[in-house]
C-alpha cells in the first residue's frame, strides 16, 4: 500500500510578512502568437528568438505533480498562463488533471482569446472555471499596434462571444493602458462590454521584466482612468470580493456592470499578495518583479520526494519579503524600483 506524503513542513506557511500562499499561476509555456508591446516586443522576440527547448519545459505530470504540493501549502486557487497557454498542446488535459486535485477549486485561464472559440468547449468540459482575456483595444488599428500582428480584434471577439454561450462568467478582460496608445479607446472599450457580464479590467502599465519600454510618461493612473470612465458612464466604488483582490472595483450606476482598475504602480497592494508564480521551467517565482527564482525541475528530475519538494516550497515562502510596487511607489517619481538587478520578463511567468 502506498504511503501518502507527509506534506507537514508546508502546511499553513506564511511568509515574513504574514501572507500565506493562497494562488498558484503556472506558465504552461514561453511562447505566443502575439508579440505585445508591452511584454514580448516583436524587435526582441522576433523569428530568430530561441525559446526555451521542449526538454527544459515541465511536463503536465511535473506541473499536476507541483500543483499537489502547493495545495498541501494552502493554495485553492490555480491560475494556466503563458506566454499564450493555448500555444501548448493538449491543454484540456492538463485542466482535467488539476481540478482533481484536493484542495483545488478554481481553475481560471489568462489567455489572448485568439484561439479560444475552438477550444472554449474542450476547456470547460475539462473543468476550467474562470476566463481571464487581454485585449488592449476594440479599435482595429490600435490592436494591432498593440499586439505586435496583422490581425484585428476579431477573433478575439468570437472567443468571448463562444465562452460566454458556453456559461464562462463573469469574464474579465484586461486592458493595459499606455498614455498616448490606447487611452483614447478606453470608454469605447467599456461601452462594449457594458450590459453583457463581462467586467473590463483597466492595468496601469507596469514595470515588469527590463524590455518594454517601461516610462512613467506612459503609465495612465487609477484616478486618471476612473475619470475618463466616469466622464461618460457614472460610477460608484463597490467593496472588493476577498482580501487581497488586486482590481479596485466600481459598478454602472444604472446597474449595468462594474469594470475594475488594477494599480500597481500609483497605489500598489503588496501587502495581501498571496501569489506565487511556477515558470515554464519549472521555477518558484515569489513576485512579479523578481529577478529570478528557485529551480524546482532539477530537484524533481533527480528523484526528490513530494516532502522534499514541500520543504523547498516551505523554504521560499516562509522566507519571503517581497513588496516591490510598495517599495517603488515610496520614490515619489516612481522612477525605479528597489535594484533586483534584471526582472523576470512578463512572457516567462504570465503576469
Amino acid at each position: 500500500m502506498t504511503q501518502s506524503p507527509d506534506f507537514s513542513s508546508v502546511k499553513g506557511i506564511t511568509d515574513k510578512l504574514g501572507r500565506p500562499v493562497r494562488d498558484l499561476r503556472i506558465s504552461v509555456t514561453d511562447r505566443c502568437n502575439f508579440r505585445c508591446t508591452y511584454c514580448m516586443p516583436a524587435e526582441i522576440f522576433g523569428e530568430r528568438y530561441e525559446f526555451l527547448p521542449r526538454p527544459h519545459i515541465l511536463s503536465f505530470e511535473e506541473i499536476e505533480r507541483l500543483a499537489r504540493v502547493f495545495a498541501a501549502a494552502g493554495v485553492s486557487k490555480l491560475r494556466i498562463t503563458g506566454g499564450e497557454p493555448l500555444v501548448r498542446a493538449n491543454l484540456p488535459d492538463l485542466i482535467s488533471n488539476l481540478s482533481a486535485i484536493d484542495g483545488i477549486d478554481d481553475i481560471a485561464m489568462t489567455t489572448n482569446g485568439y484561439l479560444l472559440a475552438k477550444n472554449a468547449q474542450a476547456l470547460k468540459d475539462a473543468g476550467l472555471t474562470r476566463l481571464t482575456i487581454s485585449l488592449d483595444s476594440i479599435d482595429a488599428d490600435i490592436f494591432k499596434k498593440m499586439s505586435g500582428r496583422p490581425q484585428g480584434p476579431e477573433n478575439t471577439l468570437e472567443g468571448i462571444k463562444v465562452a460566454t454561450e458556453l456559461g464562462f462568467s463573469p469574464i474579465k478582460i484586461n486592458v493595459v493602458v499606455q498614455r498616448g496608445i490606447n487611452d483614447h479607446t478606453l470608454v469605447d472599450t467599456a461601452r462594449y462590454f457594458k450590459g453583457t457580464g463581462a467586467i473590463v479590467r483597466f492595468i496601469e502599465f507596469m514595470d515588469v521584466g527590463t524590455k518594454n519600454g517601461w516610462e512613467l510618461s506612459q503609465v495612465v493612473t487609477f484616478k486618471e482612468v476612473i475619470e475618463l470612465i466616469r466622464s461618460e458612464f457614472p460610477l460608484e466604488p463597490i467593496e472588493p470580493n476577498y482580501p487581497g483582490e488586486v482590481a479596485n472595483r466600481y459598478r454602472y450606476a444604472d446597474g449595468d456592470g462594474e469594470i475594475g482598475v488594477i494599480s500597481s504602480v500609483s497605489e500598489p497592494f503588496c501587502g495581501a499578495c498571496s501569489r506565487a508564480r511556477l515558470s515554464t521551467d519549472g521555477k518558484l517565482v515569489t513576485c512579479l518583479f523578481a529577478s529570478g527564482g528557485v529551480d524546482l525541475k532539477t530537484p524533481m528530475r533527480d528523484g526528490a520526494s513530494d516532502e522534499e519538494l514541500a520543504g523547498i516550497v516551505a523554504k521560499v515562502w516562509s522566507g519571503r519579503t517581497d513588496r516591490y510596487s510598495e517599495l517603488r511607489s515610496e520614490d515619489t517619481e516612481f522612477k525605479a524600483g528597489p535594484d533586483t538587478g534584471d526582472k523576470v520578463e512578463m512572457y516567462y511567468i504570465g503576469g
